[in-house]
C-alpha cells in the first residue's frame, strides 16, 4: 500500500507529487493494486468514455496509441471492442508492467507525455489520452506530439479537468493548432463526474478532434 496522509485518497496522493519522478514513483507504488482501487473506491468512468468516443469515430482496423495508458484499462476496454493493433505508452514501468500483463498491446513504450514522442509523424490514425490531462501530469504541449504523431483525417481523443482548461494553458494550444490549421474540433462532451465514488467534486470533458494537416519542416 502506497505511503500516504490519511487525509488523502490514492488520486489526491498522485496529485500530489511535485515533479515527474515523484510522480513516476506513486504510481509504480501503486500499480499493483490500481485496477481494483479505481474499480472499487473511485467508480472510473474513463475507459468507458473512450470507448464511446472510439466506436463513433474511429474504426476498429485504425493503429491507436494509448497515450498515459497506465496499466492498460482503455486498451482492455477498447480490445474487447474489437480495436487490436494498440500501443501503449506511460511514464511508469511499474504501470505498464501491468498493461503488458492484459495482452492487449502490441507494443508497450516508457515514453513521457510532455517531451517529445519517439514516434514518427503520422503514425497513428487515433490517439488517445484518458485521465492523463489532469493536476499535476501531463501538460498542455503534450497535444502538440498527440497531433504530430496522427495521421491527416485521424483523431485525437482526450479527457481533460475543465478547471484546468483556462488556467493550464489548454485553451491557448487549443487555439493555436486550430489557428495553424493542425485539427477541428469533432466533439465536445458535457462534463461527467468521471470518479463518482471517490470524488465526485472532480469533472472531466471528452473532446475529440479531427487532424487536418502535416507539419512541415
Amino acid at each position: 500500500m502506497p505511503d500516504m496522509d490519511e487525509n488523502q485518497n490514492l488520486v489526491q496522493w498522485v496529485y500530489g507529487a511535485r515533479n515527474n519522478q515523484e510522480l513516476e514513483e506513486r504510481y509504480n507504488s501503486w500499480a499493483k493494486s490500481y485496477d481494483e482501487d479505481l474499480d472499487k473506491d473511485f467508480g472510473w468512468l474513463g475507459p468507458a468514455l473512450a470507448l464511446e468516443a472510439c466506436k463513433q469515430h474511429v474504426s476498429t482496423e485504425a493503429r491507436i496509441l494509448d497515450a498515459g495508458a497506465g496499466t492498460g484499462l482503455v486498451g482492455k476496454f477498447l480490445s474487447e471492442a474489437g480495436y487490436r493493433d494498440l500501443t501503449a505508452i506511460d511514464m511508469s514501468p511499474g504501470m505498464l508492467e501491468e498493461a503488458r500483463a492484459k495482452g492487449v498491446y502490441r507494443e508497450l513504450h516508457r515514453m513521457v507525455l510532455g517531451e517529445k514522442l519517439d514516434f514518427p509523424d503520422d503514425a497513428f490514425d487515433a490517439v488517445v489520452s484518458i485521465g492523463v490531462l489532469t493536476l499535476g501530469h501531463a501538460p498542455a504541449r503534450s497535444l502538440d506530439e498527440m497531433v504530430r504523431v496522427t495521421k491527416p483525417g485521424g483523431y485525437v481523443i482526450f479527457t481533460l479537468r475543465p478547471d484546468l482548461y483556462e488556467s493550464a494553458g489548454f485553451r491557448e494550444t487549443r487555439e493555436g493548432l486550430e489557428s495553424a490549421d493542425r485539427w477541428e474540433l469533432a466533439f465536445m462532451g458535457e462534463p461527467v463526474q468521471a470518479l463518482p465514488k471517490g470524488e465526485p467534486e472532480v469533472l472531466h470533458q471528452l473532446w475529440v478532434f479531427r487532424t487536418t494537416t502535416t507539419v512541415e519542416g
